[in-house]
C-alpha cells in the first residue's frame, strides 16, 4: 500500500476501508508518511468528505493511537460533556459541581483556549494553586472519593488528533464536518465516558456560523458515539452572543461562582440546566429531563453545588478562599469603559469580535505556545436586546497593557449594532440531535 494510491482514491471520491485509514494515520504518526503527502490527504478528504463509516473508522483509529482512560473502577454511569468552544463559555466550571452534587460523578478532562474561544484548563489556573494537572490514579482517587475531578488532557490520548489538526491548522483543512467530528470524538472516546453530551455552538462566535452546518456537525458526531455504542445527544445552543456577561479567565471563574450562588447571568445557568438534565437522563439519576432540570436547580438553591465546587478547589491545591473572596482571584485592577455612542437597543453583537477583543487584552492565545494573561478580560454591561442611552456603559475592560488596550476597543466597537428597534428574542437551545 502506497500513500499515493490512498490520495488518489479519495481524491476520486471513493470510501476508504479502514486499512487504508490506518496506513495513512498511523503512517504519519510514526513519521513515514511525510507531512506533503498527509496535507493532499486532508485537502482530498475536505473537498470530497467521508461517509459515516469512514468516520466512525478515523474516529476509532485515533482515538486508540495513544493511551485511553478506563473509568471502569468508577460506580455508575460516566457521563462526558464537550463544547464546540465559544465566547465567555464557562459552563463546566459551574455544571460539573451541579451535576456532581445530584450524585452524578464528572471525570471530565478539559482543553485550553486557542484563539478568540477560552479554556477550562486557562480558567481554573486562575484560581490560585488549582492543580490542572493529576496522575491517573489521583484523577481516579477523587473522582471515587468527591464525585469531581477536572483536569487537563494527558499528552498521549488521541496523539494522532495532536498531529493531524497541527497539520489541518496550517493547511486550511479545519473547518470540515468529518475531519472536526473524528477530532472531537476521538477524544472523548478515549477519555472513557459512557455517555456523551455534547453542546455543539452556533452563531458569530462559534466555529460553525448558521444551524444548518452545526446540525450536520452534530448529527455525525452523534452518530459515531452511537456506532461505538455510548449514548450521545447533541444540544445546538446560541453563540450570537457571548454566554454570560464575562470574557476572560478570573473573571469567567468569578462569574461561574456567583452562578453557583444563585446570583449569576440567566443565559448561563440555564443551559447548564439543560446539558445538565441530558448528562443526568442517561446517567440514571433522573427518569425524566423534567426532573434531572428541579434537580440540578435545587443544587444551586441549596448551596450543594457551590460546595462542591469549594470541594473540587480544594482536592485539587487550590485556595477554597475564592469561593467567598473572589478578589483572591487577580482580576486586574486598571479598567476602561467603553460608552454607547448613542441611543437605542443593542440589535446585535458579533460574539467573535467580542472574543478577539479579549485576546487582545490578552485573555487568549493565538498559538498553542503563547503564555496568557489570567487577569484581563471584558465584563459586559449590555447584550443583545438590552436598551442603552448614550454615554452609558457597554462593558467594562479589564487591561494591564496600554497599546493592547487600544487595539481592543477599536474592535470591541465593531462588536456592537446599535439601532432604534429592539431585535426579536433569541432561543437559547436552537435543537437536540440525538
Amino acid at each position: 500500500m502506497r500513500p499515493y494510491d490512498v490520495i488518489l482514491k479519495k481524491r476520486n471520491g471513493m470510501e476508504l476501508s479502514k486499512e487504508e485509514i490506518k496506513f495513512m494515520v498511523t503512517g504519519f504518526v510514526k513519521g513515514d508518511v511525510p507531512d506533503y503527502q498527509m496535507a493532499a490527504f486532508l485537502m482530498a478528504v475536505y473537498f470530497r468528505h467521508m461517509n459515516d463509516v469512514e468516520r466512525y473508522n478515523l474516529t476509532e483509529i485515533m482515538a486508540h493511537s495513544g493511551d485511553t482512560i478506563d473509568l471502569s473502577p468508577i460506580p455508575g454511569i460516566k457521563v462526558d460533556k464537550h463544547s464546540t468552544g465559544g465566547v465567555g463559555d464557562k459552563t463546566t466550571l459551574v455544571l460539573a459541581p451541579m451535576v456532581s452534587a445530584c450524585g452524578l460523578p464528572v471525570a471530565k478532562m478539559s482543553g485550553r483556549g486557542l484563539g478568540h474561544t477560552g479554556g477550562t484548563i486557562d480558567k481554573l489556573e486562575a484560581i490560585p494553586g488549582f492543580r490542572t494537572s493529576l496522575s491517573e490514579e489521583e484523577f481516579m482517587k477523587n473522582v471515587k472519593e468527591h464525585g469531581i475531578a477536572v483536569v487537563g488532557q494527558t499528552a498521549n490520548l488521541a496523539p494522532a488528533d495532536k498531529k493531524i489538526y497541527a497539520l489541518r491548522d496550517v493547511t486550511a483543512t479545519i473547518d470540515e464536518i468529518s475531519l472536526i467530528a473524528s477530532s472531537i470524538m476521538s477524544k472523548k472516546l478515549a477519555a472513557g465516558a459512557d455517555g456523551i453530551v455534547l453542546d455543539v455552538k452556533v452563531g458569530s462566535g462559534a466555529f460553525m456560523k448558521n444551524i444548518a452546518s452545526a446540525t450536520d456537525l452534530a448529527r455525525a458526531m452523534v452518530d459515531i458515539g452511537k456506532r461505538h455504542g455510548r449514548e450521545t445527544v447533541a444540544l445546538l445552543t446560541n453563540m450570537d452572543r457571548p454566554l454570560g456577561n464575562t470574557v476572560g479567565n478570573a473573571l469567567e471563574v468569578k462569574e461561574a461562582i456567583e452562578t453557583l450562588k444563585g446570583n449569576g447571568p440567566w443565559d448561563l445557568e440555564e443551559l447548564c440546566v439543560e446539558l445538565g438534565a441530558q448528562m443526568l437522563r442517561i446517567g440514571k439519576i433522573a427518569q425524566t429531563l423534567e426532573e434531572a432540570r428541579k434537580m440540578l436547580r435545587d443544587s444551586i438553591k441549596s448551596g450543594k453545588a457551590l460546595n462542591k465546587f469549594k470541594e473540587l478547589v480544594e482536592i485539587q491545591g487550590g485556595d477554597p478562599r475564592v469561593v467567598d473572596d473572589t478578589s483572591l482571584l487577580g482580576v486586574s485592577s486598571k479598567t476602561y469603559e467603553l460608552k454607547s455612542p448613542k441611543d437605542g437597543y443593542v440589535y446585535s453583537m458579533n460574539a467573535e469580535e467580542v472574543g478577539i477583543s479579549s485576546m487582545m487584552l490578552g485573555a487568549g492565545r493565538t498559538k498553542k505556545e503563547d503564555k496568557i494573561d489570567l487577569s484581563v478580560g471584558i465584563e459586559l454591561m449590555k447584550k443583545t436586546g438590552d436598551e442603552v442611552k448614550a454615554g452609558e456603559t457597554l462593558c467594562v475592560l479589564y487591561y494591564n497593557d496600554d497599546k493592547r488596550l487600544q487595539e481592543s476597543i477599536d474592535t470591541l466597537l465593531n462588536a456592537y449594532d446599535i439601532k432604534e428597534v429592539k431585535p426579536k428574542e433569541e432561543k437559547l437551545v436552537h435543537g437536540v440531535v440525538q
